[in-house]
């Protein structure tokens, strides 16, 4: 493997460390009296109440979301394997991936068809696809 791809996988590598030392350090965001109440889940919400102890920040009580605790900015968009990550709804997407930097992660709303089309697309060009599975093929009855 030439020394400038692996330095490059391994800068890759170690921006996905720092992000996850950063999300290690960040604290856990949870919706007020969530811990208190079985109803009200612990997804976040924006405390809006003019009395309420998140919002004003006071001691003792979680923290508020705020931009500073956000990530680094160099390991944004990246997949947790070290690759920039590229959503892909149709075979011609792939083209301007690169392999071995890029991985593709084939959309949500793209049928079986051309699921297909993609995954075969994507080993022609030595692409790998994060999300192959979700086929269902079903075997014609005799």
């Amino acid at each position: 493997m030439p020394k400038a791809k692996q330095s490059e996988e391994n800068r890759l590598k170690a921006l996905v460390e720092k992000r996850k030392d950063f999300s290690a350090a960040r604290p856990a965001f949870v919706r007020q009296e969530s811990w208190r109440y079985v109803r009200l889940h612990p997804e976040w919400r924006k405390p809006k109440g003019v009395d309420n102890k998140v919002r004003r920040q006071d001691k003792g009580w979680p923290a508020l979301v705020r931009v500073g605790y956000r990530g680094p900015a160099a390991s944004r968009g990246l997949h947790p394997s070290g690759h920039y990550e590229a959503i892909v709804y149709r075979p011609k997407d792939l083209d301007g991936l690169v392999p071995g930097r890029d991985v593709a992660r084939i959309g949500g709303t793209v049928g079986a068809r051309k699921r297909v089309a993609i995954l075969e697309r994507a080993t022609e060009l030595g692409i790998r696809v994060v999300n192959p599975t979700g086929l269902r093929i079903v075997e014609p009855k005799e």
